[in-house]
């Protein structure tokens, strides 16, 4: 079954842009998965096809009207999870991405000018979300942003079934360092144990230099999930950490 995105927007024409092309695109192309782009202004029912209108209360920008936000939202539900881009969100988490891309799919709906009317967070099954602690002009690259976290985990979409079950925030750290040939460059050699080819140890160095990054990194991470009190695969050594910065 096609896992199926729809994406309403006032900006239909920036969709599928960087979808289009490596691991989501391909995936796009094979049918993997569809997207569905909206204008949000086609359902607008005055002949200026306005969306927006001026804060209650006073105060700068424009507000996005609550009526034609449902009537946008209703042309698609369909019992897929609705979530809408706002800075006002809770932060988008890994483990909320893999809850997205096991399901059927998704709709998104992408915030421009001072936000929604927030009536329809009422009216409808809507999760705001948001993908940082900061401001953009408009939801859509946020929603390019879940999108692109959640098509990748789809079957068939990685190479190897098994090339994201070790990445940053699945088990609540950060992922450990990356090294590849030259085995010396700059005067920086490749630490030892990563050429040791001993799997136990370069398990356990791996664990370790994942907890001390995300310990000095994100700590909230440590906070929030306990990463610093998970065990360390068996055969664990202290990190060596003047092997690894040389």
């Amino acid at each position: 079954m096609t896992w199926a995105a729809s994406v309403l927007t006032l900006y239909p024409e920036m969709f599928p842009g960087p979808l289009g092309i490596s691991l989501a695109g391909r995936a796009l192309e094979q049918g993997i998965w569809s997207l569905d782009a909206r204008n949000i202004r086609d359902f607008a029912t005055d002949k200026h096809r306005s969306v927006d209108d001026t804060p209650a209360g006073g105060g700068p920008g424009m507000v996005l009207r609550p009526d034609v936000l449902a009537a946008a939202l209703d042309s698609v539900a369909d019992g897929r999870p609705m979530l809408a881009l706002t800075p006002r969100g809770a932060s988008l988490t890994q483990a909320r991405v893999r809850e997205l891309a096991a399901g059927e799919g998704m709709i998104l709906l992408c915030g421009r000018f001072e936000g929604f009317d927030e009536r329809i967070f009422e009216a409808r099954e809507l999760e705001p979300v948001s993908v940082g602690d900061y401001v953009l002009s408009g939801g859509e690259l946020g929603a390019m942003v879940i999108l692109d976290a959640c098509v990748r985990l789809l079957p068939g979409v990685m190479g190897a079934a098994s090339s994201g079950e070790e990445e940053s925030f699945n088990e609540g750290l950060l992922e450990y360092p990356h090294y590849t040939r030259p085995v010396t460059w700059e005067g920086r050699t490749i630490p030892e144990v990563l050429r040791s080819g001993d799997h136990a140890r370069i398990a356990a160095w791996r664990h370790e230099t994942a907890v001390h990054d995300t310990r000095l990194r994100r700590p909230d991470l440590i906070e929030r999930h306990g990463g610093a009190s998970q065990a360390p695969p068996s055969g664990a050594r202290r990190r060596d950490t003047k092997a690894d910065h040389q």
